[in-house]
């Protein structure tokens, strides 16, 4: 019993010191068109579910913790019972579940540790690049603390300038991968805990002042580029300058006393991005001595009534939601291949648009949908049934939208913002996600704002009147009859009743099917039933007035630990449309067939 509370006091504490130092990290915008040493590669680990390395047996800070990479030495007096060097390795980026058969289903706390040259330039910063550590990461530098930071699918940046020196350092960086009911998101998920520094790594320096942030889109007529630039730590009325070379346009400004310059272009002439045309523009930055590049699109995209424009126009969304898993190898996509085969299999399909769930996925996710003209829906991971009533949930919520709208505020292809998915209809619920769509539009009022949200059922009767969506631009709905209620011919029969006059996306719908099981249209499990609730989905979908767009559930089959049934789950959600080794199942074809038919959808 003793030692059983001794566990739960250190992740007690362990919360603790994760949060204190938070404000440390920051998103420098546009990280990977900044000069970068990459730290990914292989990093010697150790295992410590006790917190061993943080803590004493009475529970006190360590001062001679593993963050200062000691080892023992032949004759000293001093005890130590770790060792980096004589560690096993894993590789970075890469959660360790798939990297290790002992640490499939461990979620605790890891140390990663690795040596690296480094030689600072005269008037320059340095910032460690984080892009993704699953759940919470503490960071030392030669010994020093850095940063710590929560949440496991945004990037952040940790300025290591005073803790660098030239030549040799090595790098500490403590990953706990427990899930918490006061986390974001929540201890339970329908999604496998993939564990550790999942996304690169890197020094990034940066001139003594410089563009840490910056907001530049077209504005509602479609006339100007608009925006601000912001510069850290610049001097007073510094010169901005925003020039797109290949439009021939330029302007010039000064900051202001909060260290942004507003930026107003006139551009009446752009070619607007568009699925059927991705033109990115080369927009060049500068202030003072610093330079930066983007590649950014230009675009419109707001609301009319039942309607979703893009660039003054309506269009309907033909879309699938994805994970960020790896087909064939498994584990968290984190590299180019990954992003290239997930979004072929969404082209292939016939998208135009994809729903990236349930939390931010990596930049080069969306970079490579500005590149292919694909519109994007990137979500936070507010996931059922969280701590709806603590400030401090809320307040991680907040820290999490902010880092996903900073890094991607620049990608065209992103059009919606999502602040949650599948929550209880409560008071408290419904107070929360009002704060986030305000501080969503506080931070970008160029996007929509949705939610997936649950209906209400009254026999066949479905009622879309949930009052968040009083605060949504786009009503995202999650249904499941065939599957999860009813019978795949109940669905010709479902009404569907939509309170407000707003757009709706469908953004989930499906069924399981195990890639290659055969039989009647009847039997659950089997490719034929899947594809036969496709059918009748795609029908009944086409009924509704207002629906302008759909992302069914799900592109590839993927890991959860709540699919346990033997031989058919073992461990998989099984509604992809193409199991986890690329197999394509019967309802691929169906949905692609679809989307293809000009006449379904079309809108009204």
């Amino acid at each position: 019993m003793k030692a059983k509370l001794c566990i739960i006091f250190a992740f007690l504490v362990i919360g603790q010191m994760f949060l204190h130092a938070e404000s440390a990290s920051t998103v420098l915008v546009d990280v990977d068109h900044r000069q970068s040493v990459s730290l990914n590669g292989d990093w010697h680990y150790i295992v410590d579910p006790y917190s061993t390395g943080l803590y004493t047996f009475h529970h006190e800070l360590r001062k001679d913790g593993f963050y200062l990479n000691g080892a023992a030495e032949p004759g000293s007096d001093r005890l130590v019972e770790y060792d980096f060097a004589k560690s096993p390795t894993l590789k970075v980026p890469g959660d360790w579940n798939t990297q290790s058969a002992q640490l499939f289903y461990y979620e605790g706390l890891v140390w990663y540790q690795r040596y690296f040259d480094f030689q600072p330039q005269a008037h320059h910063r340095a910032f460690l690049h984080i892009g993704a550590a699953n759940y919470k990461a503490m960071i030392w530098i030669n010994g020093q603390h850095v940063c710590d930071h929560e949440g496991g699918f945004t990037a952040f940046d940790c300025e290591a300038t005073q803790q660098l020196h030239a030549g040799k350092n090595f790098i500490v960086i403590a990953v706990d991968a427990t899930r918490r009911a006061d986390g974001v998101p929540t201890a339970t998920t329908d999604w496998f805990n993939y564990g550790g520094i999942t996304r690169d790594v890197a020094l990034v320096e940066v001139t003594e002042s410089f563009i840490d942030d910056y907001d530049l889109h077209l504005n509602h007529e479609r006339t100007a580029i608009v925006g601000w630039v912001h510069v850290q730590d610049a001097s007073p009325k510094t010169t901005v300058t925003v020039a797109v070379p290949e439009a021939d346009l330029s302007v010039s400004s000064q900051l202001d006393s909060s260290e942004k310059a507003s930026i107003r272009i006139p551009a009446t002439s752009l070619q607007l991005w568009s699925p059927e045309q991705p033109k990115l523009y080369r927009i060049l930055l500068s202030a003072g001595d610093d330079k930066l590049e983007d590649e950014i699109g230009f675009r419109s995209i707001e609301t009319d009534g039942q309607n979703i424009l893009l660039n003054g126009k309506p269009i309907f969304l033909r879309g699938v939601s994805m994970h960020a898993e790896a087909p064939f190898r498994g584990g968290r996509a984190n590299n180019d291949k990954d992003v290239e085969t997930l979004l072929r299999w969404a082209h292939e399909l016939g998208c135009n648009y994809v729903r990236l769930a349930h939390y931010p996925h990596d930049q080069r996710m969306t970079r490579a949908t500005d590149r292919l003209g694909i519109m994007v829906w990137s979500e936070i991971p507010v996931y059922w049934a969280e701590h709806f009533e603590d400030p401090a949930v809320l307040k991680k919520a907040q820290h999490q939208l902010t880092e996903e709208i900073r890094r991607d505020r620049d990608k065209a292809s992103i059009v919606l913002w999502s602040i949650a998915n599948e929550t209880p209809n409560t008071p408290d619920r419904t107070q929360f996600l009002k704060t986030l769509a305000s501080n969503a539009r506080a931070l970008d009022s160029s996007r929509m704002v949705t939610a997936a949200l649950l209906v209400r059922t009254e026999g066949h009767d479905k009622y879309v009147d949930d009052s968040l969506g009083e605060d949504l631009d786009v009503i995202g709905v999650n249904e499941y009859i065939g599957w999860y209620e009813k019978r795949p011919e109940d669905i010709d029969t479902t009404v569907w009743h939509v309170a407000l006059n707003k757009p709706m996306i469908i953004s989930e719908f499906g069924a399981d099917a195990k890639a290659g099981l055969h039989g009647a249209e009847t039997e659950r499990w089997t490719e034929e039933y899947q594809a036969n609730v496709f059918r009748h989905q795609l029908g009944m979908l086409n009924r509704i007035p207002q629906l302008r767009g759909m992302s069914p559930w799900i592109l590839v089959d993927f890991r959860s630990p709540r699919r346990l049934l033997p031989g058919v789950q073992d461990g998989y959600n099984l509604k992809g449309l193409i199991s986890n080794q690329g197999e394509k199942k019967q309802a691929f074809f169906v949905l692609q067939k679809a989307y293809q038919d000009k006449e379904l959808f079309k809108l009204k």
